[in-house]
């Protein structure tokens, strides 16, 4: 009888895989338009992308890992720096976190892009990170807990700080607290709080913002950041066009600074 069941258990074990298997098969492979012709994947059960740079022998594979990587972004208005990045053989990538807004969890799948991209495909170990709006918050949040991992970070109007956007009270969800606990913790978590390792580590910084940007204001975010990493010996280089809020004005996305200072610390050829 024992022996029978052994059977059994095996039998439906073996079924279960099956079925498993089959369900995986039924899935959709991730789909996404991107600006450029590119590879879309999955990495950590979430949707990533590869815009590829042609490779050379002998050359660091440079790349720029971009946020946020949401549904609709990279958007058409990153085409003009992304081709330049390309010409410049310098990739672009990214990984969908939602809106984690920063915390460990999102930080978490954006560690499992970084071995992805430096493991088996090979990329270099210190991208710029380039982080637009929101992206901001994503990719300084991850550079401030790995800045040995980082060359540069780049902003575009970008998200520097948990209390300015989207606040504590709607960012402690994804932190998996209150937001009484947030408040209390936060200087655990805001970018502009954990400069420092960066600042020793010599990770330049760049950003361009609005000086009437009030979805994410200049004063509360890359000015903060730029006063408080200058104090701490770092370099912050900072463009501030007059006239311009959170809005989808050419420059921000065609600003020859913003891509030099990728090319200059990507790597690539």
């Amino acid at each position: 009888m024992k022996t029978s069941w052994l059977k059994i258990t095996a039998l439906m074990l073996a079924w279960s895989s099956v079925v498993v298997a089959d369900e995986a098969k039924k899935q959709p492979p991730p789909s996404k338009n991107l600006p450029l012709s590119g590879e879309v994947f999955q990495v950590a059960g979430r949707t990533a992308f590869l815009i590829p740079a042609p490779g050379q022998p002998g050359k660091t594979k440079g790349w720029v890992w971009y946020a946020p990587t949401l549904p609709n972004l990279p958007g058409p208005e990153e085409k003009w720096m992304f081709e330049r990045f390309i010409a410049a053989g310098i990739s672009i990538a990214g990984i969908d976190v939602g809106e984690s807004f920063g915390s460990p969890a999102g930080r978490s799948l954006f560690s499992a892009l970084y071995a992805e991209m430096t493991g088996p495909r090979g990329y270099s170990t210190r991208p710029v990170l380039l982080g637009r709006s929101r992206g901001g918050l994503m990719t300084l949040s991850w550079a401030a807990e790995n800045p040995d991992k980082v060359g540069g970070f780049a902003g575009i109007y970008p998200v520097c700080s948990i209390a300015s956007y989207p606040g504590v009270a709607n960012a402690a969800g994804a932190y998996g607290l209150t937001a009484a606990e947030l408040q209390n913790r936060l200087k655990e978590y805001d970018p502009t709080d954990r400069l420092a390792g960066l600042a020793k580590a010599r990770v330049p910084l760049f950003a361009i913002h609005g000086d009437i940007d009030q979805v994410v204001p200049l004063e509360a975010n890359s000015g903060r950041m730029k006063e408080r990493y200058t104090a701490l010996g770092g370099s912050m280089e900072m463009l501030v066009p007059k006239g311009q809020g959170h809005n989808m004005w050419t420059g921000f996305f065609q600003c020859e600074e913003l891509v030099r200072f990728v090319k200059t610390h990507a790597g690539g050829r």
